[in-house]
């Protein structure tokens, strides 16, 4: 019986672990969302508004899931502008694109810290 209730014990613990949210996966998602983020700039000012789209996309993604592991109103913010800078984007406005996507990296920057 001890050893069932052990077993039990040890089969709560590696799920709890395994479903409890953890910080340093929000941070890694940051710093990929932020790594984006970094690249759509570089694209935009170069006027790419095409290779911009796709990388605003990606740090979305990776936005939206850092802010489920841990809120965080400059996430919102940055998930915002984001999708701001990609409807510009798909616009072929890579001026306006690039100021979104400057914003947000601001506020992505200010979420990691």
């Amino acid at each position: 019986m001890n050893r069932r209730i052990f077993a039990a014990l040890i089969v709560a613990t590696v799920c709890d672990l395994a479903l409890a949210p953890h910080p340093a996966l929000a941070a890694d998602h940051l710093a990929d969302a932020i790594s984006h983020t970094k690249e759509a700039i570089e694209h935009g000012e170069e006027g790419h508004a095409k290779q911009l789209v796709s990388h605003a996309q990606a740090a979305v993604k990776h936005a939206k899931a850092a802010e489920k592991q841990k809120k965080s109103e400059h996430t919102h913010e940055a998930i915002e502008h984001l999708n701001a800078g990609i409807s510009e984007g798909k616009k072929k406005h890579a001026p306006e694109a690039t100021e979104h996507a400057k914003e947000a990296l601001t506020h992505l920057e200010e979420a990691a810290k």
